[in-house]
């Protein structure tokens, strides 16, 4: 039985976020201070004290949670940790994949986020865009409502995390209107606190700015395979890991079916590098026969190093 580790996208930040486990591992604020030094912002001031409307800013919930996931990474392999067999991010996460994977230097990875970031939010700008995470519906009756809507506001369905749980994203008018059938029709409808119509066709506008970005970038083959978003493929050549980021940006997370097909190669554990607990939660609802775990904290990481040290 082989292991996965998975670092979850944005959504998972929040104020005070790693503050336990930084008392205990200068890890932490290192790696914070790292990432910092790059993009000129105190990140870790920011993580800590908010204010909330300013951590949850695309750009800046990305870069916190970055330094928040490979954080936790570099603890627990400096503690004897086992070595995955694999590593998945869940959206924004496959960048800390690849940071985990070796495939990019964390500084570079800042970098790139960062970058990332501004382009989503101004590909948003001067439009009234929006995300919600629909419930007990069938992935392909969302998809039909959404093409049905699109015909006079844009909306997509984007995210694929779980069995009855797809996330849609585009125009704030489409996504309420979508979000408004698919109640009527008995599912659940959460509207998401996000202006940025993420993984949508709308980010196809800084398409090339993006990939610049990326070809500015070095990018090495991973020395742990690496499963992407976009096409639910491992890939080895560094140019085909920037074009699976470039497309990721406007294209459809495919988690459950990423999850699933990790399973069939034999996995049947993964450790999700937290904050939060949202993709544990996600892989519960894909198959409850596989063990997921979260570090978040000191206690999470000793559980986990514990168990691991008696299985071994």
């Amino acid at each position: 039985m082989s292991l996965t580790c998975l670092f979850p996208g944005q959504g998972s930040q929040k104020v005070g976020m790693l503050g336990e486990l930084a008392a205990r591992y200068p890890q932490v604020e290192d790696t914070f201070a790292q990432a910092s030094a790059v993009v000129g912002i105190e990140l870790w001031r920011l993580a800590q004290e908010g204010p909330p409307e300013q951590l949850n800013q695309t750009r800046m919930a990305q870069l916190t949670l970055l330094a928040s996931e490979i954080s936790i990474w570099r603890i627990y392999c400096e503690h004897g940790g086992m070595t995955p067999a694999y590593v998945a991010g869940h959206s924004f996460g496959e960048y800390s994949a690849l940071v985990a994977a070796q495939a990019l230097e964390f500084e570079a990875a800042v970098c790139l986020v960062s970058r990332r970031g501004e382009l989503m939010q101004q590909a948003a700008a001067g439009t009234e865009g929006g995300m919600a995470a629909i419930l007990k519906m069938e992935d392909e009756r969302i998809g039909e409502i959404c093409v049905q809507v699109s015909q006079e506001a844009l909306v997509e369905a984007v995210n694929y995390n779980a069995p009855g749980q797809v996330v849609i994203s585009g125009l704030r008018t489409g996504v309420q209107k979508a979000l408004e059938i698919c109640q009527s029709e008995g599912g659940r409808g959460i509207p998401l606190d996000v202006t940025v119509p993420a993984h949508s066709s709308m980010m196809r506008t800084v398409d090339a700015e993006f990939t610049q970005a990326l070809e500015e970038t070095e990018f090495r083959s991973p020395q742990i395979p690496v499963v992407n978003n976009v096409d639910v493929r491992m890939e080895s050549e560094p140019a085909r890991l920037r074009d699976a980021l470039r497309r990721q940006l406007h294209s459809p997370v495919r988690w459950r079916e990423g999850i699933l097909s990790l399973i069939a190669e034999g996995v049947g554990e993964f450790l999700e590098m937290g904050p939060g607990k949202v993709l544990t939660g996600l892989n519960r609802r894909i198959d409850r026969s596989v063990q997921t775990h979260c570090i978040e904290d000191s206690e999470t990481l000793n559980q986990v190093l514990e168990e691991q040290k008696n299985a071994g």
